[in-house]
């Protein structure tokens, strides 16, 4: 089999992984993250059809300009803003469109004035911007996809003590990853001949799939499932930025003795030891509002709910591992002491101690 009818057969798999997972995110058997599921099915749908030109021209032997058809350019374009809205509902399942999210049609607007010119033969300036106006879509939105999940991954530690499988690092991932090839790809369209690098890209993108796929079927519900505990997080993440959280929400007397309890609480019933462990669980044990509990650790300890809740479960595994006649392995010791995984215990073990839990325990 040579590099061509290689690249073709990838092709086919590209075309086929995507069709599929499209159709599985779209279903949703697990129920989790549903309205995030049905933008990412649609955003892997539209995906699909940056292929379908090489996969008609392998099945009919015919050249068949798919992508510059008038409609699916339209729909192409919507690419970008698709994967935006799946990573807006995955990081806020609350969110709802309002007025102002209009703005989101502005660019889309100006991209289908430009093929409406083109088509009635305008073609020499209107082309070109349509091409610019791709660019600036692509890399507006990835990168505004890319810092709302870097908020997310703050946000969450305020609410809870692992955040291994609700962080969406692997759309982090994948959005590094398809900007670095998709500059390469430019890059190479510049100097030299483009086919050449169809194998290479048509690989790299065939293995992110894989990736998408593997990674997005496992991803787990990212907040409780109960309507009023999802809004009281969403809107403790909210009140979470620096500037609110110098607001007063009780008073010095009332932070002081909520502040007492919750560390008699840590010391005798070791809450932390519970991998689940969440604000929601804590603030009822100590029979307060979630709200409250959160500034009382943000204001009162100078740290966020992660921070605080992981420092107690490092500190109670160097004691285990400090014990000569234990017989815990590493790993029995993270999971003893309430990490999840061996890599958030060695992750936070090190930020904490600054050492690895190996080098501490020689």
């Amino acid at each position: 089999m040579n590099t061509s009818e290689l690249n073709s057969f990838i092709v086919i798999l590209i075309y086929g992984s995507l069709v599929l997972l499209s159709l599985l995110k779209l279903a949703n058997p697990l129920k989790v993250n549903r309205k995030a599921n049905f933008w990412f099915g649609i955003f892997l749908f539209l995906w699909s059809t940056f292929w379908l030109d090489e996969v008609l021209f392998l099945i009919t032997g015919v050249v068949v300009e798919f992508h510059s058809l008038f409609f699916v350019r339209c729909i192409q374009f919507f690419t970008p803003i698709v994967f935006y809205l799946s990573v807006l509902f995955f990081t806020n399942p609350s969110f709802t469109f309002k007025i102002r999210d209009v703005r989101f049609l502005l660019l889309p607007a100006a991209f289908l004035l430009c093929l409406i010119l083109v088509k009635l033969g305008y073609e020499s300036p209107f082309e070109y911007l349509s091409v610019i106006l791709i660019l600036i879509q692509a890399l507006f939105y990835t990168g505004l996809s890319y810092i709302t999940i870097r908020k997310h991954q703050r946000k969450i530690q305020q609410f809870s003590s692992n955040t291994e499988g609700i962080n969406l690092n692997w759309l982090e991932y994948i959005i590094l990853v398809l900007l670095i090839v998709n500059i390469i790809y430019v890059i190479y369209n510049l100097f030299y001949d483009p086919k050449s690098l169809n194998f290479f890209i048509n690989t790299v993108f065939l293995l992110v799939i894989y990736w998408v796929g593997y990674y997005s079927l496992k991803q787990r519900e990212i907040y409780p499932l109960e309507e009023k505990q999802r809004e009281e997080l969403i809107s403790i993440n909210e009140d979470s930025d620096s500037e609110e959280i110098k607001r007063k929400l009780i008073s010095d007397e009332e932070l002081v003795k909520i502040k007492t309890s919750l560390e008699r609480l840590m010391e005798i019933q070791k809450p932390y030891l519970d991998s689940e462990l969440n604000l929601i669980r804590l603030a009822e044990m100590l029979s307060v509002s979630t709200h409250h509990l959160s500034y009382v650790i943000n204001t009162g300890f100078g740290k966020n709910f992660f921070q605080y809740v992981n420092e107690f479960r490092v500190e109670y595994a160097q004691k285990l591992l400090k014990e000569s006649n234990s017989k815990l392995s590493i790993l029995g010791i993270a999971y003893e002491s309430g990490f999840n995984s061996k890599t958030s215990f060695n992750t936070t073990f090190k930020k904490v101690t600054g050492q690895t839990p190996s080098e501490f325990k020689k």
